[in-house]
């Protein structure tokens, strides 16, 4: 073994109910780098990191730090050995303030005790001052939204003065000015000897701060290599085990009658004058900075928020939206960008969280035809290949992709014709962004209209046939596919 190797592990194996999550893993992380980890959702990249962490226990295998074999039991244990980790899905408590959250696992007691929350309010003021966070310490993580959580999990783990640190998707949720923020401080981290593991499918990244490469695919590793060594192109063939010749399966489909059209809808210091339509076989993308407004819109035409003013019109038709069951009954659906907290049920298998919407088709005479269920569902998981072991399995074991396959067989067994799609790929590999790409061609083929808010231009650039620019609460321009670029998107979103 090298002797800058922090951290190693040895013949890692994990198994879970009906799958081999991990075989024979041997992963080595050398002293003051960045190492990603590259792989499809489901290869076992966050199976390791929670098996580093003390989340997981392994089958068999062995830790090494710092060339000595350590026991990881729990993430208590893991802190102590210098490992801090940043999940991909964010594990908060709403109701926990913001100084709560910063000391969780460490809070100050004394010998009876009593914790310090004089010092606790002193470190958390001084902190959030010393990283230009405009919080209250008190202030409810309730209040913040899933980017300003992102960052401070971030900051959180790299304040705890870790050795290794562990970054599952960190920049799955936060701005582009935070992801320069974030990446600055892992240079810094870097020359200050901290190693870092970090997983990233947003492929710039992982070449603009990794020094190392490793590639996991179905629970195994193809290969480490230096970051140099290695292309995009090359990644993504190792990945997935087969070479991606578009990455945008976009087709030309026909343009037909206007499924949805929303005329001067408002919310009061939230958007105003909102209008726009999708016509049915459209995708149709709404982009703009975070914060532009473009989730607050479409969380109200699901009737999950109040408007003050406006019109929703489906069909030629105006409707009253006040609930998601009216939008659900209007041919109305929505995924949400942040699938944990508003789109899978965790307690529930991947059958219920399926068929979740469409019950009145199974349950009739005060009876659930589960046979009937199983077979509906079997057939929108096998159409668009969604990988689990059955269809008890808990919907938590899936992994991202996975999950989101799920949730869009959700709306697929409704058939409803508007789909609004926030953030649809984000936390998602290569590999299962092209099926879920491909999944609303093939929609948009069946005459349904999609909405797709997205962050990441080039998907937007690649997927639309329009694309409608937000800025502040206000629709800033509308483009027509001859007419995209980054360049001209960006100049309206600011």
């Amino acid at each position: 073994m090298e002797t800058n190797i922090k951290l190693h592990v040895s013949n890692i194996e994990k198994s879970f109910p009906g799958v081999k999550a991990l075989k024979n893993i041997d992963f080595s992380v050398r002293k003051g780098t960045v190492h990603a980890l590259c792989g499809e959702n489901g290869a076992g990249k966050s199976t390791l990191m929670k098996i580093i962490n003390g989340i997981y226990s392994p089958d068999s295998g062995t830790i090494y730090i710092d060339e000595e074999p350590v026991k990881i039991r729990n993430p208590i244990q893991a802190q102590k050995h210098g490992i801090a980790m940043i999940a991909q899905e964010l594990n908060y408590i709403s109701e926990m303030s913001i100084e709560e959250n910063l000391f969780l696992g460490r809070l100050p007691v004394n010998k009876l005790g009593k914790i310090n929350w004089k010092y606790v309010r002193k470190e958390t003021v001084e902190f959030l001052k010393k990283e230009n966070l405009p919080y209250k310490p008190d202030q409810k993580l309730k209040t913040l939204t899933v980017s300003d959580i992102q960052m401070l999990e971030i900051i959180k783990a790299i304040s705890n003065n870790a050795e290794i640190i562990v970054m599952d998707e960190p920049t799955s949720a936060i701005t582009q000015k935070e992801v320069e923020t974030l990446h600055n401080k892992i240079i810094q981290l870097k020359n200050k000897g901290v190693s870092i593991i970090y997983i990233s499918h947003k492929m710039e990244e992982v070449f603009k701060i990794a020094d190392d490469i490793t590639i996991l695919r179905d629970g195994a590793v193809v290969g480490t290599y230096p970051a140099q060594e290695l292309d995009m192109d090359k990644v993504i063939t190792l990945m997935v085990g087969r070479k991606i010749e578009d990455v945008y399966p976009k087709e030309e489909v026909p343009i037909e009658n206007t499924l949805l059209e929303v005329e001067y809808l408002c919310s009061e210091n939230v958007y105003k004058d909102i209008s726009f339509h999708v016509n049915a076989g459209e995708i149709v993308g709404f982009s703009g900075l975070m914060g532009a407004g473009r989730t607050e819109v479409m969380r109200s035409v699901f009737g999950l928020d109040p408007v003050t003013s406006g019109r929703v019109i489906v069909k030629g038709k105006e409707v009253k939206i006040k609930n998601p069951k009216s939008a659900i009954k209007n041919g109305i659906a929505m995924m949400s960008e942040d699938r944990r907290r508003y789109g899978i049920i965790p307690i529930r298998n991947v059958l219920e969280n399926a068929s979740i919407c469409s019950l009145e088709k199974v349950i009739y005479k005060g009876f659930n035809h589960s046979k009937k269920e199983r077979r509906i569902v079997g057939e929108y998981f096998e159409k668009i290949k969604v990988k689990t072991p059955t269809l008890e399995t808990a919907i938590q074991a899936l992994s991202g992709g996975n999950q989101q396959k799920v949730l869009f067989v959700r709306w697929m067994i409704r058939n409803s014709d508007i789909l609004i799609l926030d953030e649809p790929t984000r936390g998602i590999d290569v590999g299962a962004k092209f099926e879920i790409y491909k999944l609303m061609t093939e929609l948009a083929k069946a005459g349904k209209g999609i909405i797709m808010v997205s962050s990441e231009l080039p998907e937007l650039i690649g997927m639309c046939d329009r694309i409608y620019i937000m800025s502040k609460g206000l629709l800033k321009g509308e483009l027509q596919r001859q007419d995209f670029s980054q360049e001209t998107i960006m100049k309206h979103s600011i």
